[in-house]
């Protein structure tokens, strides 16, 4: 399927822009920048046993920022799955709330009471038969918006993407499944994981338009995302957007892409980074200098200080809290449990 691309790797313009005023365009240059420092210090975090396992997004940033940017906070809803750290934050989410989840921290699993943003899903694609029926209900009810579901190549192999393709092609679901495809499923390469020549080819078989998009084009991502979201609120049921993205990094901080990576590719995809690409963009035409990148990384220093800061000085959860939020009605068993481990912690 021929790739939609509106800046090409270079930064030059090879189709129209979306009409994004210059202060949203910034802001949205500013959160890819944030994305690539937050990698950095939540790298180092997990190193010194501050956090658990990490999953880098550097090279995906303008996949989420480009698409989470075309939703309306208000009123759609994001589901990601676990490398959207930044649609999470634009929906509302605090950096230090992301950093604790990350710990294991149970107030890192506080949402915005307000907000439209679901949890992170670690288990491949297990949300998106949720974000399928989050996206019925609201056009039963007649409520507007859409839900922008998150997921990467590996996930799309599962068959809960399959079934939710499937529901959503029947009930004309306002739903967006987004699949960030960087190339990998951990360590298995696109081709030996489907014989189907892309995800976004997937989309006729279901009743929904399956788009192919340059995922490291921050416009083109806001561009596709968009017209999905018309089509939702239109009416028109869902979209397959397959966002063609590079992974600079490993899979996770448990994962070694040495191993499996040739050496050759990593050069060629970091030739594609994404923060390039939109930075050379907007210097060019007068939307972005040195003081503005200055600013930026001002900014950016003030959100991690200020994040980690309030990371450090949340006291940590009572180990009984374990057996909190595991059934609704506990049962006998699960309360035997926890009052052993009451009993023999007491004793010690």
């Amino acid at each position: 399927m021929e790739l939609f691309q509106i800046l090409d790797e270079g930064g030059q313009l090879v189709g129209e822009p979306p009409a994004i005023d210059d202060a949203t365009l910034v802001e949205m240059l500013r959160l890819m920048l944030l994305g690539r420092r937050i990698d950095q210090k939540a790298i180092s975090l997990q190193r010194r046993g501050k956090l658990g396992t990490y999953a880098p997004l550097s090279g995906q940033e303008a996949a989420s920022v480009g698409s989470v940017f075309a939703l309306d906070r208000e009123s759609d809803w994001v589901v990601p799955q676990y490398r959207e750290q930044l649609a999470m934050l634009h929906h509302g989410l605090p950096l230090s709330t992301y950093l604790l989840q990350r710990m294991g921290h149970p107030q890192g699993s506080e949402l915005p009471k307000d907000g439209t943003l679901y949890p992170q899903q670690v288990a491949l694609g297990a949300h998106l038969p949720q974000a399928v029926g989050l996206a019925w209900g609201l056009r039963l009810q007649g409520r507007p918006g859409v839900v922008l579901a998150y997921f990467g190549d590996g996930a799309s192999s599962e068959g809960d993407f399959h079934e939710a393709c499937n529901l959503a092609g029947v009930r004309k679901a306002p739903v967006i499944f987004c699949c960030q495809n960087n190339g990998w499923a951990i360590s298995v390469p696109w081709h030996l994981q489907s014989g189907s020549p892309s995800v976004a080819a997937r989309g006729a078989g279901y009743g929904m338009p399956g788009v192919r998009v340059d995922g490291n084009d921050v416009l083109a991502m806001y561009a596709s995302t968009s017209e999905a979201r018309r089509r939702g609120l239109g009416g028109d049921g869902p979209t397959l957007i397959e966002a063609v993205t590079t992974r600079l990094g490993a899979h996770t901080t448990a994962d070694d892409p040495t191993r499996y990576v040739p050496a050759d590719q990593v050069e060629q995809e970091k030739a594609r980074d994404p923060i390039t690409r939109f930075r050379t963009w907007m210097t060019a035409t007068g939307r972005w200098d040195d003081d503005a990148h200055a600013q930026a990384d001002r900014w950016c220093d003030e959100q991690i200080e200020r994040a980690v800061a309030e990371f450090d000085s949340t006291p940590r959860p009572d180990p009984v809290t374990l057996f909190d939020n595991v059934y609704a009605d506990e049962p006998v068993r699960l309360l035997r449990q926890r009052a052993a481990f009451v009993a023999d912690r007491e004793s010690r």
